[in-house]
């Protein structure tokens, strides 16, 4: 089985490179016969199933064109927590629990976008608790665009201004955080991203954490063909 891990692409008009980009890298899956897992963050804001900006339609048209051809999951990450069916059907994907197990040539693999296991950050996972609440969301999605639009970008700026106080042993995951949940669903190995460190960790035990890099400099994938590797390449000049 072959297979092709992003995250953290962040996507948004102000970087029209990586939407290129990423068109380049869903190509190369098509071509391999990979299936698609995006692990969270595809977009930097989405604030609703019914925006009808310019960008939204960019994105699902991206998108939807290899949901089409080729296997496409989607996980929520903590910038595009509001994906929901309708957007999911508009691209012919399928909207993951996470975490969620896979099996990769008979062996489980724990897939998760990773903020969950930033167990340190208190205030970010009560923030992540009040967002992912089924009341938050009916009264976010009860508001005009226009007003969900604003409150998002006044959120970002408080998120931005906050992180960047905050030391990287807070903003990190926590790794008993991460062996806790492999043993809970019995895998050896977890894939994520979230927090813009890529890597391939042992975490003793006969555990692993390998985590996908956010699109900024250059772009990062996983891949799975016999093994995971994990790739990074210029993103104006497309994958190595």
């Amino acid at each position: 089985m072959t297979a092709l891990f992003v995250s953290d692409i962040h996507l948004d008009l102000t970087h029209e490179s990586r939407l290129r980009a990423l068109d380049r890298v869903l190509s190369d899956a098509l071509q391999a016969n990979a299936d698609i897992y995006v692990l969270g963050d595809l977009v930097e804001v989405w604030v609703g199933d019914d925006d009808d900006s310019q960008f939204a339609d960019l994105v699902r048209h991206t998108l939807g064109k290899y949901g089409k051809r080729t296997p496409l999951y989607l996980m929520h990450g903590n910038r595009d927590f509001l994906f929901g069916e309708k957007f999911a059907s508009d691209v012919n994907a399928k909207l993951l629990e996470d975490p969620t197990i896979v099996d990769l040539n008979s062996q489980h693999y724990l897939l998760s976008h990773g903020d969950a296991f930033c167990t340190s950050d208190i205030a970010y996972q009560q923030m992540r608790q009040m967002f992912r609440s089924r009341e938050f969301q009916e009264n976010f999605l009860a508001q005009d665009l226009a007003s969900r639009r604003q409150f998002a970008q006044n959120v970002r700026e408080q998120s931005q201004e906050s992180n960047a106080n905050k030391p990287d042993q807070i903003t990190d995951v926590v790794e008993d955080a991460v062996r806790d949940a492999l043993k809970q669903y019995d895998c050896a190995t977890v894939i994520h991203g979230h927090t813009h460190r890529p890597g391939l960790h042992d975490l003793g035990e006969g555990l692993s954490r390998y985590v996908l890099g956010s699109w900024e400099r250059c772009g990062w994938c996983g891949w799975f063909r016999d093994e995971f590797t994990l790739q990074c390449f210029e993103i104006e000049g497309g994958p190595l």
